[in-house]
Parts: C-alpha cells; structure tokens; sequence
C-alpha cells in the first residue's frame, strides 16, 4: 500500500500520504460532473472531493494524536478512493491494551462530530440560506451543507460495530476483556462481514452501499487473516529460524575485501565483529555505496551502528515488528553476549514455508506412532 502511495507533506510529525488510486478518483468526478454540469461543475465537484478527503485526514489524525499520546508509534496517514488508513506499529498481541485501543479508535469519528458540531451551529447563526436539513445532504452544489453532513455521516458511520471499521475495533477491544486476542477478533470480524452482507444487500438500491459493503467484507477478512497469522508467529521463535551459518566482516577489513566476500555469499547484510562483540552492520549496497563516494576505505567508517538485538527464545512477531516498523535490515540474535545467528527479511518467509513443512511432517509422526 505504501509503495503505490506519494508523499503529500507532514502534520503533527505524522507522514501524509496519496494512494494513486486516488488520482483515478479525481479523473472519474472531473469528468462525470463536467458531463453534466459544465467546467464549473467539475470544479465544484472537485471541491466537494476535497472537502470529505480533508474531514477524512482531520479524523486520521485524531487516530494518530491519541495513539501517540498512549505510546504507539504512527509512520503514517495513506489517503485511499475509500478513505484513509492510519499506519501504526504494531505492539503485539500480548502488549495490546483494551482501554487504548477504544480510545484511539473512539479519536476519529469523535473528531467528525466534533466538526459536524461547529460546522453546523455555524451555519445555522450565520448561513440560514443554506438550508442544512434539505435533501440532497452531500451534494457539489451546496458546499457547506456537504461539510455538515459528510462529517455526521463519516462519524456516525465508522463508530458501526463493524470491524473493521472503528466501532467494530471497539467492540473487539470490549471483547478482549473477556477472551483472548485472537478469539475477540474472529468475533469481531463476524459481526463486520454480517454488516457487510446488509449493506451489499442494500445495494440493491444504492450501488455506493454496495460497494461500501464489499469493502468492508474483504477487509475484515484480510484483518481476520493477519491477525491468526500474527498468532502463528507468536508461537515461533527466533532460534527456529534464525542462519546460523553466515559471514561476518571485521571494522579493519577494506571495503574492497568486504565486496569480494559479499559476492561469494548469498547474505544481504553483515554484522561487522571486532573480536567477540558485535559493533554494527553493514549492507552489500552500502559497501557499493561507499566505494562510489569515497573509493576504497575501511568497513567501520561505513558500517551501520545503530542495531537492535534480540534473545533466540524471543517470538518472530517481534522480529516482524522490528524489521518491518522500524526499517532495519538484519536482527542479530544473541545468547550471553555472544552472536549465534541473524534473522533478515530475506530469509524469513523461506524460513517460515520450511517451518511450517516440518511443524506438518512432524504431526505426520506423532499421528502414525
């Protein structure tokens, strides 16, 4: 989803993002509203697009404000045809905390109401000639009306307990209080997709229900299957799938010489050891790197020395965690002090397919004896 998104500025320290189907969006209303109403129309058409994809940023970020606020860290904001899609890390199933899920799910639709509420007694002071309860609610020739009820509907819709939608996460953290994780979101996920089913049904009368029913039938059944498998690699750990034959580089070696030695071996990425410690890590394409900006010089001006490193009985989920929220490239794993194996994003999912095929063998066994 990220990599088919562009950068479109920072609010609150918090990364805006455009998915480019969005650019299809604004093709479709452009030339649906100029067909019927005229360059003027498309204009105004396109205002009324930015005028819903702004309240669904502004709620976006009451996602993000709390989340940071209770200690979860937000990378970004990807704005969506369907709406937005706040990106957090991820802190595990067994760190999850009921009370701050419903809380930075509760932020969003609160933020929508909240605007509705100015928006609205603004317009009724102010602004009587708009009319703000006369049909069609969200229309381009009626701006400020469209304000009002875009944010009614936005809030009013996404504190469904639908999941995934933000009244169904409150609902699952409501559930979670009372069974596991993993339960309370497969709960969750059945109420979502009977909404789903309601709304596609309804379609019948209105194809924008429809569509809303289908997607939020497919992602409450793509949440249902990260969530069993984030379960999976709770129950993995590390030593399972950890290399344990690999190369390290030493801060004296050239980078000429860790090149030759990177081209020999099928390793992405080095720790770079002086004796028995580890003191950073270093990649085949920042020793090219390095190489092309200051020709030949020595490992340790150019290794990496930030790193994180982890116990082999710590879970996979916290090397996926690792890997993928804070952009590293390799975990060293450690026993008393001593580097026995790393784990990459490289070998991970080959890992995990060998796994699996032995964890299935292995029951084979034990069912036949």
């Amino acid at each position: 989803m990220r990599s088919w998104s562009i950068p479109a500025g920072r609010l609150f320290g918090v990364d805006i993002r455009i998915h480019l189907t969005f650019v299809f969006l604004l093709a479709f209303v452009w030339f649906t509203q100029s067909v019927t109403m005229g360059a003027a129309g498309a204009m105004r058409g396109l205002a009324l697009v930015g005028i819903i994809f702004g309240c669904v940023v502004l709620h976006e970020l009451g996602h993000a404000v709390v989340a940071n606020r209770n200690g979860v860290a937000v990378r970004s904001i990807i704005l969506l045809p369907i709406g937005g899609v706040t990106l957090m890390e991820d802190v595990g199933q067994h760190n999850a905390d009921s009370a701050h899920d419903i809380s930075i799910s509760a932020a969003g639709p609160v933020v929508n109401l909240v605007i509705a509420a100015i928006s609205g007694a603004f317009i009724l002071a102010f602004l009587p000639q708009v009319h703000l309860w006369a049909q069609p609610f969200v229309h381009a020739n009626n701006l400020p009306r469209s304000l009002f009820w875009g944010n009614v509907f936005l809030g009013g819709f996404n504190l469904l307990p639908a999941y995934p939608m933000d009244g169904g996460r409150i609902l699952r953290a409501l559930l979670a209080e009372r069974m596991d994780y993993v339960r309370a979101t497969r709960r969750a996920v059945a109420i979502g997709q009977a909404f789903a089913m309601l709304l596609i049904f309804l379609g019948v009368w209105n194809t924008w229900l429809m569509l809303i029913g289908f997607f939020l039938f497919v992602g409450a059944q793509l949440e249902d299957r990260s969530v069993v498998f984030q379960s999976v690699l709770e129950s993995v750990r590390m030593e399972d799938v950890m290399l344990t034959g690999f190369s390290t580089l030493s801060p004296a070696d050239t980078l000429e010489d860790a090149l030759h030695k990177a081209v020999h071996t099928l390793q992405d990425d080095f720790p770079v050891v002086r004796g028995s410690d580890m003191i950073g890590v270093i990649s085949k394409q920042r020793i090219v790197q390095a190489l092309r900006v200051g020709g030949n010089g020595y490992v340790q001006s150019a290794m990496v020395r930030a790193f994180e490193i982890a116990q082999g009985s710590d879970s996979l989920a916290s090397a996926f965690r690792k890997l993928g929220g804070r952009g590293l490239s390799m975990i060293p794993v450690v026993d008393q002090q001593r580097l026995v194996g790393i784990v990459t994003m490289q070998n991970l999912m080959h890992s995990m397919t060998l796994l699996a095929e032995t964890r299935r063998l292995k029951k084979q066994q034990e069912a036949g004896n």
